[in-house]
């Protein structure tokens, strides 16, 4: 059943206000024909479609189509199509078009600053933005609120910008992590590559500043190889850079598309049990690699809450007169590994952005502590 059929209910259904829900159900002697009616109606159509909404049908009270822009580093990059499923669902269940996605597609800054610049100009009511450069985004941040568009980052953040909220991992927290995992499987000599797609940015390089610390202080070599912001491009340069130096012992991914690009070379030289790696985000490649011990593990960030939610928080916004201003979302360090990467690939979802269905999985019987 497409969804537009799934969720089309009578629009006078919308207009049973709580009071008079609850005023009809009290008397219900006097109401079982309504009752009867109401229960008719759950049934056929799933409580579901008592809480999804439409544009013609919104959750809330009546309120104007609000119109929010994603400006992001590198838009057609695989590890945010989790991100605009994340956006559109929550426009979708908010009854609001499915917010702009932009910016650039190879993280060129100018780019991105001329896309917030464009969304500004064109009076968006809030601003989604991906905060890979300390400085560039300061003035269209600022010029932003002056003009009463909040503004959120996602996926990247600069402390020094005054964006009102933060949605997204702790990258320095989890390169530091990633790296205290990858010290048990080397040794004090060992050269390790810090595979990056664009060195310096700032969704990104917190990753491997993060980390260095700790293979400091384990002894390690370490080498920065840059993949490139090109998903094409980074198989060729990572490969490239592996023939030319076959004595590393770990490559250290700090991106979706390198993460794939370190896969792929280790199944094709038959790395497995010689050179470690590891991967960042779920692609099925990366997951595939996991499964068959080609990866050390790879890092669940969630990428579909980073669309979801500064969606929610900037809709939020404008409905409560700036009441309910954007906080600071944490999306999480999950460690993907042999133990438990089935799930993920037994599950094609929308959520992790391996498939578009929007089916509901159940939950796992148990919570992993």
């Amino acid at each position: 059943m497409a969804r537009s059929e799934q969720y089309e209910v009578d629009p006078k259904l919308y207009e049973v206000s709580r009071r008079r829900f609850l005023r009809n159900a009290g008397v219900a002697a006097a109401s079982v024909p309504f009752l009867g009616s109401m229960m008719e109606i759950l049934s056929e159509r799933g409580a579901s479609a008592q809480t999804y909404r439409n544009e013609s049908h919104p959750l809330f009270a009546s309120h104007p189509a609000y119109q929010f822009t994603f400006v992001n580093h590198v838009t057609t990059n695989t590890f945010f199509t989790a991100t605009q499923y994340g956006m559109a669902d929550a426009a979708r269940i908010l009854g609001i078009p499915t917010p702009q996605w932009t910016g650039s597609q190879n993280s060129i800054v100018s780019q991105m600053v001329t896309a917030m610049n464009q969304a500004i100009a064109a009076k968006r009511k809030g601003i989604a933005v991906a905060l890979i450069d300390p400085i560039a985004f300061n003035g269209p941040t600022n010029n932003a609120l002056a003009a009463g568009i909040p503004v959120i980052s996602y996926n990247a953040d600069e402390p020094n910008n005054n964006r009102m909220a933060y949605v997204g991992q702790n990258n320095l927290t989890a390169g530091a992590a990633a790296a205290e995992k990858i010290v048990k499987v080397t040794k004090k000599g060992d050269l390790v590559a810090m595979v990056i797609a664009t060195p310096g940015s700032g969704n990104i390089q917190p990753r491997i500043n993060g980390a260095l610390p700790i293979f400091r202080k384990a002894g390690l070599q370490t080498v920065t190889v840059a993949g490139g912001a090109a998903q094409t491009a980074e198989l060729a340069n990572v490969e490239s850079w592996y023939l030319g130096h076959k004595n590393v012992k770990f490559m250290y991914t700090v991106d979706s598309g390198d993460s794939i690009a370190v896969a792929t070379v280790i199944n094709k030289y038959n790395l497995h049990g010689k050179v470690g790696g590891s991967g960042w985000d779920v692609g099925i490649p990366v997951l595939q690699q996991v499964a068959s011990g080609g990866l050390s593990f790879s890092i669940d960030q969630q990428a579909y809450l980073q669309g979801f939610v500064p969606t929610i928080q900037l809709f939020l916004y404008q409905v409560s007169a700036g009441l309910m201003k954007p906080c600071n979302t944490d999306t999480g360090l999950g460690f993907v590994e042999k133990s438990n990467v089935a799930p993920y690939l037994a599950h094609p979802t929308r959520w992790e952005g391996s498939g578009s269905s929007e089916t509901a999985y159940a939950p796992p019987a148990k919570i992993a502590v």
